[in-house]
């Protein structure tokens, strides 16, 4: 067991020097290296405390943990606790582990047995979360982890990833290690960028930025891919093709690849026909095999209207050859056709997409709806493709995109066509359901629509289905909204025809609250009257407040006490406050008479309601209208204690009153 321990600080020794050694040269690194030692120092009375305490020897693997000063909560890289991580915790397990010591092959060995493969994409986010740490202990570790990565013949680093490390060295001082690694970019045809270029001026002394604007100065970035593919669109869309163009492009040396090719095409999207033949040629000249991204890439330069047959080529090419079409592809393609007013197209690339395994999302479905229901000419063929493809592939339309739908077709004032929207649905497996019928009855309604609105009605009925209660409210309150009064209360005794009373409130509101707006409250009267009578509704207690304060304030006074006694049949209690108020400012007493009779089964009301009224009509100065209400009252009323108290002191106000005026 003493040998064990002496093998186990040897080793950490050798890595501590190698580490800085090899790599770096830096003061801070030494700093490093003497916090190593000094922690190799403690081991010894490390192990004598454990030892007395325990009586056993400290395990290896704690004294591998002790050992480790840069990150003392890394796990432990063995074969036992290889796990299954995703792409956040191989970011993060890969740089932990170039926190510590290990040789290539336990770094291979850690890779390979927690499958993880590093190539240009795992650099730069390990390299980011790195960096995110902003001290010089990560900045070693990002050191270390480059100089693996670059030297390994499996990974080709990009232009990002250079700069990135470019990045970290210059902020943290590792000032000989940035200048050997632009030595490196340089030799590699990539170029410092403009961003690491003005970030490092805040953080180089005078000499070495006047180095670094010389740098920058002298093109650095000629041969970065960014240029070459500057460079060779340039040369695409300055010149007829010709073998001429075809020497230039070969003589820049480039080793084209989907990144840079799909670049290329997209700053050629002006000249379709160039970059087409540019996409052609690079494949016939054996330069490039296209992969699914430059073929996508492709397809977005040509969906226009004046390369449309080129655009199908292509992308039937593509999918003949196992690609598919990408989600970026069908939106940028489908928006610029129905920009241009290219509906059928865009209905084909519908189509065309969602026979392939990325499907447009229903938010596409619902866009293309709407593009095709305000176009120029409404076609309901294209219509109907685009819901039977959507629902053959076992989608449901959404409550929310028939809306949508039928919002557009009213912005254009085409209402009229929501029958032929429902049977659209219908055909492809859509059934009208309560909801859907409900936002086609308020349109048609709503927008003056009666002809349509009828024959939806009819539409519904000769399918065998009954229009659904809420669709009912929906039409009645669509022909309140439109002013079509009468086509509101033959809408509602159709309903109430083919329902009952029961569920009429809502509906028989609507249709009050309508004629009411059109001071119309009299008519309201007599309908209310009329379905009572004939129908037996029975209105909410609100329907009646709401009708007898608009047919006071609209003159209908006498036909408010009516209302009184059908409240009252009801069995809801009087609703006497805006009589007392309206008879008191602008009536009489004889009026106040008929309201006093007509709110009550007997005689006469109560003595609480009369004095009610003579106090009302006291503050409003109506005395004599007073005094001729008591007249008419019963000799129990006049005689009463509480009523005799009240004129009293009335009379006594009026006293008072008049010596005020005389002095």
């Amino acid at each position: 067991m003493k040998n064990q321990w002496r093998v186990l600080l040897r080793r950490a020794q050798q890595r501590s020097g190698i580490y800085a050694s090899n790599h770096f040269s830096q003061p801070q690194f030494q700093v490093h290296l003497n916090s190593n030692l000094q922690s190799l120092r403690s081991i010894t009375s490390l192990l004598h405390s454990h030892s007395v305490q325990n009586q056993v020897p400290l395990p290896p693997s704690d004294l591998l943990n002790f050992l480790n000063p840069i990150n003392t909560t890394t796990r432990s890289f063995s074969s036992e606790t290889a796990l299954e991580h995703n792409e956040s915790d191989h970011v993060t397990f890969v740089a932990n582990m170039f926190s510590e010591f290990l040789s290539s092959d336990e770094i291979e060995k850690e890779l390979e047995l927690n499958n993880i493969v590093v190539n240009d994409d795992m650099v730069l986010k390990v390299l980011r979360k790195l960096d995110s740490n902003n001290n010089d202990c990560s900045a070693e570790v990002a050191w270390r982890f480059f100089l693996y990565a670059s030297s390994s013949d499996r990974v080709r680093l990009s232009s990002k990833s250079y700069n990135m490390i470019l990045s970290i060295l210059g902020t943290h001082g590792f000032h000989r290690e940035f200048w050997n690694t632009v030595k490196n970019l340089k030799e590699k045809g990539y170029g410092l960028s403009k961003g690491v270029h003005d970030k490092l001026l805040n953080f180089f002394d005078h000499e070495e930025i006047e180095r670094l604007k010389a740098l920058f100065a002298s093109g650095s970035i000629d041969n970065s891919a960014e240029k070459m593919c500057s460079r060779v669109s340039k040369i695409v869309r300055h010149g007829v093709w010709s073998d001429e163009i075809e020497k230039k492009i070969l003589d820049l040396n480039i080793v084209f690849s989907s990144d840079m090719v799909t670049s290329i095409l997209d700053n050629l999207h002006t000249d379709p026909n160039k970059a087409l033949i540019f996409f052609r040629w690079l494949e016939e000249s054996g330069q490039f095999k296209h992969e699914g991204c430059t073929y996508n890439a492709m397809a977005r330069v040509l969906g226009r209207e004046d390369t449309i047959d080129r655009f199908w080529k292509i992308v039937h090419e593509m999918r003949n050859r196992g690609h598919e079409m990408q989600s970026e592809t069908y939106v940028k393609v489908s928006g610029q056709f129905c920009k241009r007013k290219m509906i059928k197209d865009a209905v084909d690339l519908y189509e065309f997409a969602m026979a392939g395994a990325n499907k447009p999302s229903p938010q596409c479905c619902t866009f293309l709806l709407k593009k095709i229901a305000v176009s120029k000419q409404f076609d309901m063929t294209l219509f109907s493709r685009v819901v039977k493809v959507f629902t053959g592939s076992g989608n449901a339309l959404a409550s929310s995109t028939v809306d949508s739908v039928l919002k557009s077709l009213t912005s254009v004032g085409r209402s009229g066509e929501c029958n032929k929207v429902l049977k659209a649905l219908e055909d492809g497996g859509v059934s009208a359901t309560g909801n859907i019928q409900s936002k086609i009855a308020f349109r048609l309604s709503a927008s003056g629509n009666k002809e349509e609105a009828s024959e939806f009605i009819n539409n519904i009925e000769a399918s065998g289905s009954n229009l659904d209660h809420k669709a009912w409210e929906s039409l009645i309150e669509g022909h309140c909204v439109s002013g079509n009064l009468d086509e509101a209360l033959y809408s509602f005794r159709k309903m109430v025809e083919k329902e009952g009373v029961a569920s009429a409130n809502c509906s028989f509101d609507l249709l009050m609250n309508a004629y009411c707006e059109k001071n119309r409250a009299i008519d309201a009267c007599k309908i209310l009257c009329q379905l009572v009578e004939e129908q037996q509704l029975e209105p909410r207690h609100s329907t009646y407040k709401s009708l007898i304060r608009k047919l006071l304030v609209q003159g209908g006074f006498t036909e408010a006490i009516n209302i009184l006694g059908l409240m009252r049949s009801h069995g809801f209690p009087p609703f006497i406050d805006p009589f007392i108020e309206h008879v008191s400012k602008r009536g009489t007493g004889a009026d106040a008479i008929l309201f006093l009779r007509g709110m009550t089964s007997k005689k006469f009301p109560s003595v609480s309601v009369l004095l009610r009224m003579f106090d009302a009509f006291s503050k409003h100065g109506k005395h004599e209208e007073a005094h001729n209400l008591l007249s008419k009252c019963p000799r129990f009323i006049r005689n009463n204690a509480d009523v005799l108290n009240f004129f009293c002191s009335m009379k006594s106000k009026e006293g008072e009153s008049s010596g005020t005026l005389a002095a």
